[in-house]
């Protein structure tokens, strides 16, 4: 069991010390809020479109496009969604609270902690079925973030169908992996130049990232976290991993479908909720409590998960 734990410390630790490295870094000025933004611009639009790019181009399409792991993963996220807003209705009457619960329980960081999670769990040569898989979870994320957020404010015509479309049709990372489908479908090589490039772009992604998400968490806000933030971050990190990996082993998923199944949904809430949920009028304190409780928990979560996981075989 101590082999067990000290494995898991070695994939999980190097990620939340470059989230505490962040924090850090933000303490001492070192990295200030124009950093962070600016760093944060780069990886989302630059650095982990290459890496996506990258993973997507050089895989086997056939081999790594995995139907069956994309199919669970797709109905999970919506059927956790539609619990989640409907427990909103139930604990809170603010309109404002409501969408933001919702998406906090079900919104993952899996294109940041979890790629770089799977990386150290599973080996590199995951990281193109992974990709390939968030290129479908995350337009999903939007739609249904975009749905809750406003449907609290059904009156006020807040939805803006063709702001969503152009918003998901124009992300970054989906752009980079329908680019890279025609490489991995056709066997286009990049060549060594390119090649070179997308590698020294996609290895500072995980990393820069990381310590923008550490900069950007404020745990002082945690004395003043609402009952609501803890409530979806239980569901984030604690509910919806064990029910997905429940489902997972019963529908004898391989280790590597369970591995990636298992952090999709056991990562903690993304940061673009917050973003979100300022952009659209609702309650954004709450939204970013959400963010620091479930990944200051799921440091724990995650690796009690992997514990259990590695121990009873199943990854």
């Amino acid at each position: 069991m101590i082999e067990l734990i000290l494995f898991t410390l070695n994939i999980v630790s190097p990620i939340f010390l470059l989230i505490v490295l962040g924090i850090i870094l933000k303490k001492t000025g070192l990295v200030t809020e124009a950093f962070v933004s600016q760093s944060s611009n780069f990886v989302f639009k630059i650095s982990l479109p290459a890496l996506i790019f990258l993973k997507i181009g050089t895989i086997t399409i056939n081999k790594a496009f995995d139907g069956k792991l994309i199919l669970v993963s797709v109905l999970l996220v919506t059927v956790f969604s539609i619990y989640s807003w409907i427990l909103a209705n139930f604990l809170t009457p603010e309109p404002t609270e409501k969408g933001v619960f919702a998406q906090g329980s079900f919104r993952s960081n899996f294109a940041i902690i979890g790629l770089a999670l799977i990386s150290n769990l599973l080996g590199e040569e995951q990281l193109g079925k992974a990709s390939l898989l968030l290129a479908f979870i995350m337009p999903l994320y939007n739609i249904l973030a975009v749905i809750f957020l406003t449907l609290p404010f059904n009156n006020e015509g807040k939805f803006n169908f063709v702001k969503l479309t152009t918003d998901i049709i124009g992300n970054p990372l989906i752009i980079a992996a329908l680019l890279a489908l025609p490489f991995s479908i056709f066997h286009i090589g990049f060549g060594q130049v390119l090649t070179t490039t997308l590698t020294y772009l996609a290895k500072i992604a995980l990393p820069l990232a990381l310590i923008g998400i550490g900069a950007s968490l404020n745990f002082g806000k945690l004395k003043e976290a609402s009952k609501l933030s803890f409530i979806a971050s239980f569901n984030k990190i604690l509910l919806f991993p064990v029910i997905a990996t429940a489902t997972g082993i019963l529908l004898h998923f391989d280790s590597v479908q369970l591995g990636i199944l298992f952090i999709l949904f056991a990562s903690p809430t993304a940061i673009a909720s917050f973003i979100m949920a300022d952009a659209m009028g609702s309650n954004s304190k709450l939204a970013g409590d959400i963010i620091v409780v479930s990944t200051l928990f799921s440091i724990l979560t995650l690796s009690g998960g992997i514990i259990m996981l590695k121990y009873f075989s199943f990854i």
